[in-house]
């Protein structure tokens, strides 16, 4: 402490450099020397005279002050003084720092980040090795492993929170790597307890010393909404039972226009002393199917979010039945047992079918329903094609009708056999049938059959090629129960017994529910919890379709693989299982950060580790300020000498003041624009200034030749490549541009078009490396010769000996002539020949690995993981694709309907060379071979 102050030195024996000061003092004071007094008469004769510029005698008392605040100032600097120095005992053990780095840690990631940058600066001042472990992202080294803190401090920038927190087995599996070597370790702690915590902190006591880091506050957390009685119920958790606290809940849809609002809010109370607080939210329908999230305001968290799925939307379902209700008789109408399977969990319509269908219900349900008029057909054959589910119960009327005898009813499923058929009565022969097992590749699949569920009577399909992929489920003779089909993006299903206990006991019981949520009438997916949730999701695979990251934001989950639903119902989120939308055929599932059994309670530390704040270990190093004070010093010492020796306005001084003035006024525009542009909330690396505009959009290019006729027609053939593309498929690219291979950075070209002519200048060595370099990261560059007319591939002509010469410095692989089998034979078109502006088969492309066998019954190798990073031909493909700007062709090529054809497939050899580079090798998997197959007619 100096002077109260918390100040240290990094060097504090070259302070001993200010006992220097009073002799700076004196000798500054002597210069210039005191002039010596002679008198002379003659001097008389001056008496009374001055000059316009005086000059001091001695060196005045402020400016020596200055000097000796600028020099002062330069040895303090120098010294290394510190803000807050830590006060620990030095250790030249290696430093570990443990972040728990889950989603408690990210509302105030950046300040934890501020603090592991000083932890490491420490480090690096001490000439410590470091190490930084996330818990929630243990990295797989074996054992835990050390570096200097400055490469530790340069890899910080992907170090971001998780969206979940570390489990026991996570923190276990970090405790075995820790190894034998002593360290110290300070951790990042989120403030919440754990399972596998007390271990890990022994394990971590026994190789050196331990400081804990948290801030105290607590967490809050939000737990997955719930609908009852007509109401959206918020519930949210904190970890500290403390004062009074209020938090807002936006519940977050889109509007009539598709975009992202705020459509209601909800305060929260936390009562002192309470963990958990509770209020609800009535919202119309409307709004209510339009909720996508729910987040706490000004908590970027994500246990401070919670995702609205298919339990929070009750689905309209509307009940049309052939007759109606008897008094009395309520337990024989068709609709009774569907009332009581949907009130709870849907919002039931019931009325005549043309009243029923402008409200655009979900799902129509009709209770033995045979003949439908033109108009009611055609009404709910458009409503299925918008996506409505139709699901259609036998019944006596039904049976007897003529409907779908001789050719399918566009609204049933299959064709029916008249009579139907009636099993187990008086009057005819045989039992009662049960139910057969669900097959794998029904919707029911996983659900449990009940022994005493039988079936008396039923309407009986007529065979046909199509019965059985349309049959969900069956009896146990064989005969179909369920049958469905697809209708636009709406599907028909037929029960072929009755909605009631007339023809079979399923109404009676829990399958009955089980089997109307399974095709999408009930609303909830996977309602209730434990092991409910478990076996209704059983046998399901969920695809996950939006998960969060440790901020609270949705990120695109395309790419990870599905999840089955017993796990899903388990709801242990983690690597393998983010948080997130999962979705399986039209259910929506949201798997939250925190439900019923997370367990938020405040961690505890034993006596013998200290604990402190986030921000109190934070020590800042003064030396720059010190250093920046003394160059303003010295720069006034300038000003103020020139001021003294009268010299300060003298016509140098002010033409360089104003050309210094002139140049920054110059420069106001350019740096008013680059203060406009929006900051990144992420800080990220400084890119090179590329002539592609905006970098995020896709940019073809042709290395410019220096041969103006040749390079304009590179970027014509390249404009009418990329108008190709925008119309064919989903690629927008950007217009093209011409890159100079000295000057342009290549990593915003996926694809760079190469025209050689024999009088081009070779590349220098930098642009060989930039070269090589693309090359490596995926680049792909297409060598055209132009030569097919004249040469085949190879140096028997001029450019292709120029060709030679140019490829010497480039790191190319091996090459073979592009193989029949090769991916860039079917990316996007399925292409045996490559032709140009000339027809020739010379195309070649990186060799296939010595392994790359045939497996029986493939019919493609697999070849190439990567993108091949060259192509070489001569068929001078920009020719054929060029056109002027307004999209006419500028060469002729072959002659009549041979040559359209030939240039039509110059085209898709493009669009599959720009498909191979964006996609890679995907086509060569083997899920695409039954489609390749059959367009190949084999």
């Amino acid at each position: 402490m100096i002077g109260g102050i918390p100040i240290g030195f990094a060097a504090p024996w070259v302070l001993a450099a200010l006992v220097g000061l009073p002799l700076l003092w004196l000798i500054l004071r002597a210069i210039p020397p005191a002039p010596i007094r002679r008198r002379f008469p003659g001097v008389v004769l001056l008496l009374g005279l001055s000059d316009e510029d005086t000059v001091t005698d001695r060196t005045p008392w402020w400016l020596l002050l200055l000097r000796s605040l600028a020099l002062a100032a330069v040895i303090v600097g120098l010294a290394g003084p510190l803000l807050n120095p830590q006060t620990r005992t030095a250790s030249s053990a290696p430093l570990l720092i443990v972040m728990d780095a889950g989603w408690a840690s990210a509302p105030d990631w950046r300040a934890r980040q501020e603090m592991v940058t000083a932890l490491l600066d420490e480090a690096a001042r001490e000439g410590r090795l470091a190490a930084v472990q996330r818990l929630s992202a243990p990295d797989p080294l074996l054992p835990l492993q050390f570096a200097p803190a400055d490469a530790v401090q340069s890899r910080l920038a992907g170090v971001l929170p998780m969206a979940w927190r570390a489990d026991a087995e996570m923190t276990a599996a970090f405790a075995q790597v820790l190894g034998e070597t002593a360290f110290d370790t300070v951790w990042l702690s989120d403030g919440l307890a754990s399972d596998g915590r007390a271990a890990l902190l022994e394990a971590l006591q026994a190789r050196g010393s331990v400081r804990g880091v948290e801030t105290g506050l607590g967490t809050v957390a939000l737990m997955p909404p719930s609908y009852a009685e007509g109401r959206l119920i918020l519930r949210a958790r904190r970890s500290v039972a403390g004062i009074e606290q209020e938090v807002t809940v936006q519940a977050i849809g889109t509007d009539l226009g598709g975009a992202e609002r705020v459509l209601a809010t909800l305060p929260l109370r936390f009562e002192q002393g309470a963990q958990s607080s509770e209020n609800a939210l009535v919202l119309p329908s409307e709004l209510r199917a339009r909720l996508t999230r729910f987040e706490v305001a000004g908590l970027r968290s994500a246990g401070a979010v919670a995702l609205s799925d298919d339990r929070l939307r009750r689905r309209e379902v509307a009940l049309i039945a052939g007759r109606e209700d008897r008094e009395g008789l309520q337990l024989l109408s068709p609709l009774h047992y569907l009332r009581q399977a949907l009130v709870p969990t849907a919002d039931v319509i019931e009325g005549a079918l043309m009243d029923v269908l402008p409200a655009n219900p979900d799902v129509i349900v009709m209770a033995d329903i045979a003949v439908l008029s033109e108009g009611e057909s055609a009404a709910i054959l458009a409503w299925l094609e918008g996506g409505g589910v139709l699901l259609r119960f036998a019944g006596p009327a039904l049976a007897a009708s003529e409907v779908s005898r001789t050719s399918e009813d566009p609204l049933l499923p299959v064709r029916l056999r008249a009579g139907g058929r009636s099993v187990g009565g008086a009057m005819s022969w045989g039992e009662p049938k049960a139910l057969a097992p669900f097959p794998q590749d029904s919707p029911f699949v996983g659900l449990r059959v009940p022994e005493d569920v039988t079936v008396t009577a039923q309407v009986m399909a007529q065979p046909d090629p199509t019965l059985a992929d349309r049959v969900i489920a069956s009896l146990s003779d064989g005969t179909p129960l369920v049958t469905r089909k697809a209708v636009g993006d709406g599907q028909v299903v037929l029960m072929h017994v009755t909605a009631n206990a007339q023809w079979s006991g399923l109404p009676l019981s829990g399958l009955f529910v089980q089997m109307l949520d399974r095709l999408a009438v009930l609303s909830a997916a996977g309602q209730g919890s434990g092991p409910e949730a478990a076996a209704q999701l059983a046998g399901t695979t969920w695809q996950p379709v939006k998960v969060l990251d440790g901020f609270g934001r949705l990120q695109d989950a395309q790419t990870l693989p599905g999840v089955a639903g017993e796990r899903l119902a388990a709801g242990n989120v983690g690597p393998q299982m983010p948080p997130g939308l999962y979705q399986a055929a039209d259910k929506a599932l949201a798997l939250p950060v925190v439900n019923e059994d997370t367990a938020l309670a405040p961690a505890r530390w034993p006596a013998s580790v200290p604990v402190e704040g986030l921000r109190g270990a934070v020590t800042t190093d003064l030396s720059g300020y010190f250093l920046a004070a003394a160059l303003c010093l010295l720069a006034l010492d300038v000003l103020a000498s020139l001021w003294v020796s009268g010299r300060l306005w003298s016509a140098r001084v002010v033409a360089l003041a104003g050309a210094a003035v002139l140049s920054m006024m110059l420069m106001a525009p350019e740096l008013q624009a680059q203060s406009s542009l929006p900051t990144p909330e992420v800080r990220a690396p400084q890119e090179a200034p590329t002539k592609a505009g905006n970098s995020r959009e896709m940019v073809l290019g042709h290395v410019r030749t220096g041969n103006r006729d040749v390079d304009e027609i590179a970027l014509a053939g390249l404009r009418g490549l990329s108008n190709v593309l925008y119309f064919r498929t989903s690629i927008e690219p950007a217009a093209p541009e011409s890159v100079d291979l000295e000057t342009d950075e290549l990593a915003f070209y996926p694809f760079l078009y190469w025209p050689i002519t024999p009088d081009q200048p070779s590349p220098s060595r930098e642009a060989y490396a930039k070269l090589n370099a693309y090359l490596r990261s995926g680049g792909m560059i297409l060598f055209d010769t132009r030569d097919a007319d004249v040469a085949g591939f190879g140096a028997s002509s001029p450019t292709g000996r120029k060709l030679q010469r140019l490829a010497a410095g480039l790191d190319i692989p091996a090459l073979e002539p592009l193989p029949q089998d090769h991916v860039l034979t079917r990316t996007f078109y399925l292409l045996q020949d490559f032709p140009g502006r000339y027809m020739s088969r010379d195309v070649w492309v990186e060799a296939a690995p010595p392994d790359a066998e045939q497996v029986e019954g493939m019919p493609f190798r697999n070849l190439n993981d990567g993108v091949t990073p060259v192509v070489i031909g001569g068929n001078d493909w920009a020719a054929a694709w060029a056109v002027d700007r307004r999209g006419n062709t500028l060469f002729p090529v072959g002659r009549g309907r041979g040559g359209e054809r030939q240039r039509e497939l110059a085209y898709r050899f493009g669009v599959n060379l720009i498909m191979h580079v964006l996609t890679g090798n995907y086509k060569s998997d083997q899920v695409h071979v039954p489609a390749l197959l059959d367009r190949l007619g084999q």
